[in-house]
């Protein structure tokens, strides 16, 4: 319904800078991709869709992002309405809680940390936009482009004078590259982590053991990939006219973003056979449970390679920080 929904108002009139509106089909898809947070468009945002269009764009991601369920509990709890046990449930799931207790509470939490998140990310992002497009079109690129990577999204502004370019523009600036990167891992880490690390601090040894388990998992999976891009790919020919900084700040972002975030600083067409694989790969594995992002999640990643390991080690279970892997988390993530 929400895809339908948005689908009808990007075919408006007012919707497109062209007279006219969108087809039916580029609408559609347009309106998939955002409420999915993909990322892949058929038309360019910045080019294609207006004022308004675009913020129908960006509600979408909102909304997709945090989870419809999230969404539709927020409601609930700004309207006075009282939230049953079996929308506890549905929002258990939804958010892989570990149980129905404090869902509610829960639901506050998550909107209050992503908004400040996105708040904070606009407003570090506005020093670079506002300087560039002006005062209100750079607070708007500024929040677009928060929500957006915030989000896993991977929609940008920046098609005007390159359509379709992403944020190649941008390869160099270190601000622009650290904020999206922040910004796309803090939402992929998941509403229950972000909990842990707010109740426990620094204390790592106090967190669940799924927190552990997408922090670790995380942390492995973005240093193996920033040192393929920075030791291997962006030392091929091809990228000789990036400087050291660039290629750092390049392989640190292409660590990141492929993880169903959708950004990107360089021309992907030029990655190597050897680049590519290993994006493909770091998109199938995609964020963490409970997050904005997409893909198999990093948990099930950990939990088969600690089973594989525990066959090798001829180990009755999978064990981790100390405990024991239950079969049911074994058996979902095969």
């Amino acid at each position: 319904l929400l895809i339908l929904l948005g689908t009808a108002l990007l075919m408006l009139p007012f919707s497109t800078k062209a007279r006219g509106g969108a087809s039916f089909s580029d609408a559609l898809f347009t309106a998939t991709s955002a409420t999915c947070v993909t990322g892949l468009v058929v038309r360019d945002t910045a080019s294609c869709w207006s004022g308004f269009g675009q913020l129908v764009i960006l509600l979408l991601i909102q909304v997709g992002g945090m989870g419809v369920v999230t969404m539709a509990v927020a409601i609930f709890i700004f309207s006075g309405k009282r939230i049953g046990l079996k929308q506890r449930w549905v929002m258990q799931e939804s958010i892989s809680a570990p149980q129905v207790g404090g869902i509610v509470r829960m639901t506050g939490f998550i909107l209050k940390t992503a908004f400040a998140m996105e708040g904070i990310g606009a407003a570090i992002l506005a020093l670079r936009f506002c300087p560039r497009f002006g005062l209100w079109r750079g607070l708007w690129y500024s929040v677009f482009h928060s929500v957006s990577a915030f989000c896993n999204a991977g929609f940008d502004l920046m098609g005007e004078e390159a359509p379709f370019s992403s944020l190649t523009g941008y390869t160099g600036d270190p601000v622009v590259n650290l904020t999206v990167v922040l910004l796309v891992v803090v939402g992929g880490l998941g509403f229950m982590t972000w909990q842990d690390i707010a109740a426990h601090r620094l204390c790592f040894q106090a967190y669940r053991l799924q927190s552990k388990l997408i922090l670790v998992t995380t942390a492995g999976l973005l240093t193996f990939g920033f040192l393929f891009f920075l030791l291997y790919e962006f030392r091929l020919p091809q990228w000789e006219g990036l400087s050291l900084g660039e290629k750092v700040l390049a392989a640190l972002f292409q660590s990141v973003t492929p993880r169903t975030a959708g950004f990107n600083t360089v021309e992907l067409g030029q990655l190597s056979e050897t680049g590519r694989l290993l994006t493909i790969l770091l998109m199938l594995t995609g964020g963490s449970p409970g997050s904005t992002a997409g893909g198999f999640k990093t948990t099930t990643l950990a939990v088969l390679i600690l089973s594989a390991a525990a066959v090798f080690q001829r180990q009755r279970s999978a064990r981790c920080f100390g405990r024991r892997v239950q079969e049911p988390a074994l058996q979902s993530a095969c």
